[in-house]
């Protein structure tokens, strides 16, 4: 139920939006028509949005506070403007691409309640069909990590908890679980412990921000876990549209991630291992087209992004 005025809500519901004005109207009336056990409270951030959202999202949903910037600020920081106001004991980031299934807020609310030490806490994601997204949470960037995706071992054994570390392959996201990084799409955290924390790095302008913010958690005692009965569709990307631009914006985060969390010895190896990644995966695609087809437009996006080069190999791109 929505906090009434003057009622303290116990959740701070926080939506970045940034011209997916329909997908965050749909996404809106699920929160609303799914969220009936406490008080809640929604605040949502346009980044200067150029499809009408500011006015549609402020018709149709007159209790949202509408926070209407000028120019896209990226994900963290729009997110730690817009956590810098909430009210609530606990924050709940939520992607605008994404839809809550069957009380899913409610859900991992209670599923806080049960595993207070934990500390960040995230629930599982479907795709529209209702088939598996397992990009709800993630092993962290290691030494290892970065070996395993710069020789294609991630990519031949996709089910490999020991070769695809990252994607903690082979769990299908269906029992309860620590791990190491809650995507940042449906990811619960108490207000206390994000001030605690700082709240995102604003360096990583789009894709990275959670990695950095559930490591420096562990460090500070969290054990971040996931429950399978908080569940919501999430499309995935509806912000980055441009193939090429998610990848030179997930590269930059790599880096950047790299750069903090590696031991000092490691870092150069793991920027070196980031960029053959690359240069490999776009090589091989380029390969790959000239004898089949569907690779051509795989391939001019693997290369451009390479190109690109410049923009992510010291870090995050600024936007």
């Amino acid at each position: 139920m929505n906090a009434r005025p003057g009622q303290p809500p116990l959740v701070s519901v926080m939506l970045v939006n940034w011209n997916t004005r329909e997908m965050t109207l749909d996404c809106l009336r699920t929160v609303f028509a799914q969220t009936t056990e406490m008080p809640f409270e929604v605040i949502v951030v346009d980044n200067g949005s150029s499809d009408g959202s500011v006015e549609a999202i402020a018709a149709d949903f007159p209790q949202v506070e509408l926070m209407a910037e000028a120019k896209n600020h990226g994900f963290a920081l729009a997110t730690n403007l817009s956590v810098a106001r909430a009210r609530g004991h606990y924050v709940l980031l939520l992607n605008t691409d994404t839809l809550v299934l069957d009380h899913a807020i409610d859900r991992l609310v209670a599923f806080a309640e049960r595993q207070p030490d934990a500390k960040i806490w995230g629930g599982r994601t479907l795709f529209a069909d209702r088939t598996l997204n397992p990009t709800s949470c993630w092993g962290r960037i290691t030494p290892w990590s970065v070996t395993c995706m710069a020789t294609g071992l991630a990519k031949l054994f996709p089910g490999s908890a020991l070769f695809n570390p990252e994607a903690i392959g082979g769990w299908q996201r269906d029992t309860e679980r620590s791990v190491d990084i809650v995507q940042g799409s449906f990811l619960l955290i108490e207000k206390t412990f994000w001030d605690e924390l700082g709240g995102f790095d604003p360096a990583f302008f789009m894709y990275g921000e959670e990695a950095d913010l559930c490591a420096r958690a562990r460090a500070s005692g969290a054990s971040p876990m996931v429950s399978p009965e908080a569940t919501i569709i999430h499309y995935g990307g509806a912000s980055t549209a441009l193939f090429a631009d998610r990848i030179v914006y997930v590269l930059g985060a790599r880096i950047g991630l790299i750069d903090r969390h590696f031991p000092h010895w490691l870092k150069g190896y793991g920027r070196i291992m980031t960029l053959f990644w690359a240069a490999w995966r776009a090589a091989l695609y380029h390969l790959a087209a000239l004898f089949i087809p569907r690779f051509r437009e795989r391939a001019t996006q693997w290369s451009n992004a390479w190109r690109r080069r410049a923009e992510w190999r010291r870090g995050p791109p600024s936007g």
